[in-house]
């Protein structure tokens, strides 16, 4: 028989289990009101606090760069806002995708592609990012139009950076560039990285290198109110606001510079090199001031703003004529026949020679076995020290380092400046060699090429051996000799101008040292660089002069001759040929302008250096800008004895 059912029991297990998931909903409910009530009230205030940062963010305002200017308000370095493509990797899903569907929108060239691509290599954990800058108004329309279409991209104002002169002054203004990982590591020393917050340009080189922190600001912040794809939702348009959004902090824009540069003088001098390289620095021997610093050739600064092309690159970094480069600054020249004043007034002060004393120059010096040749074949005569400025004596300065050790020579043409920084506001200088004992010995690992010859000594005496100089410690040098010796640090700024009080903070002159020379030493030489320019090497250069000048040719050696080689500058390979120097100032009486000039593998320095330098004096004495060669002068027929008189002298046969 088939077992009956038991109703009673089966009803008991029946309500058993109905319990039990009753028990159960009701232990959930109640750990799901329970959890309700801690988030809903008491944890009410941190995630009210949490959906308020969600929906507000804090942004960067990034300050407007300070303006740069020459001394008569001419802008070198200026900002104008345009629009530019960003986004936001981190709300990117597919990164290539997105770009080629906005390549369907706007001009994203190959260019454009590699620039973002080596952004995002080289601003690791930066999660904005510009792919396209500039954009024009009908590109910010259509992508005004689309943008719902892609999260993570967006169209923002930004300052960019402008160089409206190009390359006329570049190595002095310099340029600024995208943020890299090693100026990350900059800012990150000098507690700097919230001021940099938004910021994506900073200095590179030149002033906008040195003057940096004058330059950018302070950056500023304000809250915004997001929507829930990220957006930024203007201010005012939403009714729900809970919290009412802090007060916008503006940034402070950067202080401007005004500098001692004078633009037009600058033009003049680039101008005058033609398409030579070389360089040009002019100074206030006054003050220290720079009027002129000229490096040959130069670049456009405009090219590096947003990252430079690797066309552009190539070009620039593979030159021979190395364009980026500052020849002012870091270009190290033997002086040649330049240092021959500083030599003079070395023998005066250390009673080594009197003005009247002289020698007889055959055209050679002989030191043991050998022959150190003069600059003119057959020799200068009798030479005393005059005559060995004007015309240049090689022979002269022979014999006269071979009087004078070269420790103690080194260490009075060292207070001059000669192989020691001049403490100029930009960084990068060079500090060039002053020969002597100590630095061979430096210089040298093998102990027989640290033991100085007293041959050495002869070399160094005309500017050449070891000697190696800038042509800004050229230009301190003869700024100090213009100005009796009282020696100003080199300087570009003039004041930092705060743009919203228009306070301004000059830069004082800082005298860095008065050499302790007799006035009467120094007159010896000063009338003898006065008369290098009208009667000497220089004459050529400054027939007609409306001012007295003062001046000193030079040529310096690029390779060394054997013993019995004779320079011939048609044979030499271009870039091998001798290098044209000239130093001056004027007026000789009350110096304004001290210049020194510098033109590579040019030969004769009266040739190709001191026409560079009368142009120069010319604008900033007289205004005149010169845009032709000066003149040749006619031929005259040679004077009777009874009237004759000392005449120009050829540079075509001397060294300089």
């Amino acid at each position: 028989m088939a077992e009956l059912k038991n109703l009673r029991r089966e009803l008991h297990y029946f309500q058993l289990r109905l319990s039990v998931a009753g028990a159960l909903v009701l232990g959930a409910f109640a750990i799901l009101f329970g959890r309700f009530f801690y988030l809903q009230i008491i944890q009410h205030q941190y995630y009210d606090t949490r959906a308020e940062d969600n929906r507000i963010a804090i942004m960067p305002i990034p300050p407007n760069r300070g303006l740069i200017f020459d001394r008569n308000g001419v802008v070198l370095a200026r900002n104008y806002s345009a629009y530019t493509l960003e986004l936001t990797l981190s709300k990117i899903a597919d990164l290539e995708g997105t770009i080629n569907a906005l390549a369907t929108l706007v001009d994203i060239q190959p260019r454009d592609r590699r620039r973002f691509q080596k952004l995002r290599e080289e601003s690791k954990g930066r999660d904005n990012l510009t792919l396209r800058s500039r954009l024009t108004d009908e590109e910010v329309a259509v992508l005004a139009v689309n943008r719902y279409r892609f999260p993570g991209v967006d169209i923002k104002g930004r300052p960019f950076r402008q160089y409206p002169v190009g390359e006329v002054a570049s190595h002095v203004v310099g340029y600024i560039s995208r943020i890299d990982d090693r100026d990350v590591e900059r800012i990150e020393e000098s507690d700097q990285a919230g001021n940099y917050k938004g910021t994506d340009h900073i200095g590179k080189t030149g002033l906008e290198q040195s003057y940096e922190g004058v330059l950018h600001g302070t950056t500023g912040f304000e809250q915004v109110e997001t929507d829930a794809s990220g957006r930024i939702v203007p201010r005012g348009t939403d009714a729900r606001t809970r919290t009412p959004l802090a007060p916008r902090t503006p940034p402070q824009p950067g202080n401007n510079l005004r500098l001692t540069l004078d633009i037009r003088l600058q033009q003049v001098a680039e101008r005058a090199l033609g398409e030579n390289r070389g360089a040009v620095v002019a100074l206030e021997p006054s003050t220290g001031g720079i009027l002129a610093f000229v490096s040959k050739p130069g670049y456009d600064p405009n090219l590096f703003i947003d990252g430079i092309d690797p066309a552009n690159w190539d070009t620039l970094n593979n030159s021979p004529d190395h364009p980026l480069n500052n020849r002012a600054l870091t270009g190290l020249y033997a002086p040649g026949s330049t240092f021959k004043p500083y030599m003079a007034l070395a023998a005066l002060e250390l009673g080594k020679r009197t003005p009247n004393q002289t020698i007889f120059d055959p055209g050679y010096f002989m030191f043991g076995n050998n022959r150190f040749r003069d600059d003119k074949a057959g020799g200068h005569g009798y030479v005393d020290m005059y005559k060995s400025i004007v015309v240049s004596c090689d022979t002269y300065y022979y014999t006269l380092a071979s009087d004078i050790d070269i420790d103690i020579l080194s260490r009075f043409i060292g207070q001059f400046g000669f192989g020691s920084k001049t403490g100029i506001d930009v960084e990068g200088e060079f500090v060039g060699v002053l020969p002597s004992r100590e630095w061979k010995v430096k210089r040298f690992k093998n102990p027989a090429q640290q033991k100085w010859f007293p041959g050495e000594t002869i070399s160094v005496g005309i500017g050449q051996g070891y000697n190696s100089y800038t042509p800004l410690q050229l230009a301190q040098a003869v700024a100090t000799l213009a100005n009796d010796g009282v020696m100003y640090r080199p300087h570009f700024v003039d004041y930092v101008e705060n743009p919203i009080s228009g306070e301004r903070s000059y830069v004082e002159p800082q005298p860095i040292k008065t050499i302790p020379l007799k006035a009467k030493n120094l007159e010896v030489v000063k009338n003898a660089m006065v008369g290098v320019n009208k009667e000497g090497t220089g004459a050529r250069a400054f027939i007609g002069a409306a001012y007295v000048s003062a001046g000193k040719t030079g040529t310096a050696q690029v390779v060394a001759l054997s013993k019995n080689e004779k320079y011939s500058e048609a044979t030499v390979a271009e870039h091998l040929r001798d290098h044209a120097l000239f130093i001056a100032f004027a007026p000789s009486d009350k110096p304004r302008i001290a210049v020194a000039v510098l033109v590579e593998n040019a030969g004769f320095g009266a040739r190709a250096a001191a026409p560079v330098a009368r142009q120069v004096l010319d604008f900033y004495l007289l205004g005149k800008d010169i845009s032709k060669p000066i003149p040749k002068p006619a031929p005259k027929p040679a004077p009777k004895p009874a009237e004759s008189a000392p005449a120009p002298v050829d540079d075509d046969d001397g060294e300089d």
